[in-house]
């Protein structure tokens, strides 16, 4: 039987559309469920430490600006920038003509004190010896008129005792003599004292053992006073200690309170290349407002003077041990809910979401405090999408 044209196209058209809704079937019924990867890693127990580190400028332990007391011109200056010195040693001796007369003047006082107590003594000791013999002629003319009355003149016996007593009123006056001369002889001498320490200060002098790192002044130069609040005093040379160096280091608020002192800390100053041990000595235990830090001081011996203030240093700060930590890492922790949690995997693949407490935390390594056990497979990296109870491959990195 011939079919029309017509109808061939129709029945081609029908074994088309067959032949493709089975293949769609076929490869819809062949597709396996896929289970996604996700990196892993294991919780394991290892020593953890929890450091920080901040960076700090090394500093003179003292450092002054040397004033002078008085005011004058430079007359000798001994020392540069760059010099080391010793406490006490002599920095410049300054020329002031007036305290050198002042000093002059109180020496020729003292010796005209002297001179005057010396002078009033040798008047006392005339007083008494004249009271002496006035009081024995007295007592000797009184004894003479009681044991013969009428022997002597009465007139004689007042007399002598008139006498008695202005001998003994003179020893009275040479004795104030005497107390006053002493006195302005101690008046002397304290002026004497207070020119020669006013003449110590044309010697300035270093106040401590350190370096010279600033000359403010030259030979002839003309120093104001230090101590004068109308005019801008210029210092003369500037020393900082440099046997022993301070790093001032700014700790985070959230670190305070494991500062304590003593507490051992390892200096490294990159300029040297070298790690220096070093401890807490001072803190100031008190946050600053501004900064929400606080000064803690670490205290460098600097015996060989290759130290030099204003070098850079870093400091780590061990804040806290944990020598025997279940520890997993930190991408393995998801802190965006409520609670820290941790995804583990079990031996056949399948999602557990534990929560857990934390504790000290490295640059790469969270302490678990609860929750996983050494040896559970934890999920690292995003969590979302993951589900309690899902079925997933972990690899391992």
């Amino acid at each position: 039987m011939r079919l029309a044209p017509k109808q061939v196209m129709g029945i081609v058209a029908l074994v088309a559309a067959g032949v493709a809704l089975s293949g769609c079937a076929a490869k819809t019924s062949a597709a396996p469920q896929e289970i996604p990867v996700v990196a892993a890693s294991r919780a394991v127990r290892t020593e953890l430490k929890s450091d920080v580190t901040l960076t700090a400028e090394l500093e003179p332990y003292y450092e002054v600006d040397v004033m002078a007391k008085e005011a004058g011109y430079i007359r000798h200056m001994l020392v540069d920038i760059g010099d080391h010195v010793k406490a006490g040693q002599l920095l410049c001796v300054l020329d002031i003509p007036e305290l050198q007369d002042d000093l002059q003047r109180a020496k020729a006082d003292v010796q005209t004190a002297t001179a005057e107590q010396s002078a009033a003594e040798e008047d006392r000791k005339r007083a008494v010896a004249a009271e002496a013999i006035a009081h024995l002629s007295y007592t000797r003319i009184l004894d003479v008129s009681k044991k013969e009355p009428g022997l002597v003149p009465l007139q004689e016996v007042d007399v002598a005792h008139s006498r008695d007593l202005e001998a003994e009123a003179q020893v009275a006056s040479a004795e104030q003599n005497v107390q006053a001369s002493t006195s302005r002889l101690q008046s002397a001498k304290a002026a004497l004292e207070h020119e020669n320490a006013l003449f110590e200060y044309t010697r300035i002098v270093s106040p401590l053992n350190g370096v010279i790192t600033q000359r403010y002044a030259s030979d002839g130069a003309m120093i104001q006073a230090g101590t004068s609040s109308n005019t801008q005093a210029m210092p003369v040379v500037h020393v900082a200690e440099d046997d022993t160096l301070r790093l001032m280091l700014p700790v985070p608020e959230s670190y305070v309170g494991t500062i304590h002192d003593g507490e051992p800390v390892t200096v490294t100053v990159p300029a040297l290349g070298r790690n220096l041990p070093g401890k807490v000595t001072r803190f100031a235990d008190r946050v600053q407002s501004s900064t929400r830090t606080m000064t803690a001081e670490i205290d460098l011996k600097n015996t060989k003077l290759d130290l030099i203030p204003g070098m850079y240093a870093q400091v780590q700060l061990n804040l806290a041990d944990a020598p025997d930590a279940i520890a997993v890492p930190i991408g393995a922790l998801d802190s965006t809910g409520s609670a820290n949690r941790v995804y583990t995997v079990d031996g056949s693949g399948v999602v557990h979401i534990r929560t857990v407490n934390t504790g000290i935390q490295s640059p790469q390594l969270v302490q678990l405090m609860s929750g996983v056990q050494p040896g559970e497979t934890v999920i690292l990296g995003s969590h979302s999408g993951l589900q309690e109870g899902e079925r997933v491959q972990p690899h391992f990195e």
